[in-house]
């Protein structure tokens, strides 16, 4: 339980004996409990489908490529002709690799709804329960560190349309 009244959950853990949900006393309070076995189908989704190790993974890569291209800026070729490749590399590169680490936790959140929808035999409930979150998100916005934000059943950041390439949902 995390004493927090923006309401939010997530899961965390490698695996399914690894592995931990928690709830923000928020989310208790505004969720029925048909709603709140919807988010908890969820989250256990999340743990069965090991989304937080292949979260991690593809974060690690996605780091590998920023530290690569910018060694490639430091360290690139010497020929005078190859320097807008590898300023071009150097920018591009990351973009790119956030882009697809961002669209890998989008289809994982979708693959959590439909998990959880199946578990809880309430789609409806849960549909219901993600509306009532992104609304109060916007209310009442988590203060979440940009890089934990993968972790929590609605994103607690909030951005413009261009924004929503590096969003790590799905729009509700």
């Amino acid at each position: 339980m995390i004493s927090k009244e923006s309401p939010n959950a997530f899961a965390t853990g490698r695996n399914e004996d690894h592995a931990a949900v928690a709830f923000t006393t928020g989310i208790l309070r505004i969720l029925s409990r048909d709603e709140l076995e919807g988010v908890v189908a969820h989250e256990l989704s999340h743990i069965k489908n090991r989304d937080i190790l292949i979260s991690t993974m593809t974060a690690t890569i996605a780091t590998a490529v920023v530290l690569l291209s910018r060694w490639a800026m430091f360290f690139g070729s010497g020929e005078e002709g190859n320097a807008s490749g590898t300023i071009a590399v150097a920018i591009i590169a990351p973009i790119a690799a956030t882009v697809i680490q961002m669209a890998i936790s989008r289809s994982r959140e979708y693959d959590a709804d439909a998990g959880g929808a199946r578990v809880s035999g309430k789609p409806e409930a849960l549909a219901s329960a993600l509306a009532k979150l992104s609304k109060a998100a916007t209310i009442r916005p988590m203060d979440a560190n940009p890089s934990a934000a993968h972790m929590f059943i609605v994103n607690p950041l909030s951005g413009g349309t261009i924004m929503n390439l590096f969003s790590t949902h799905p729009p509700l």
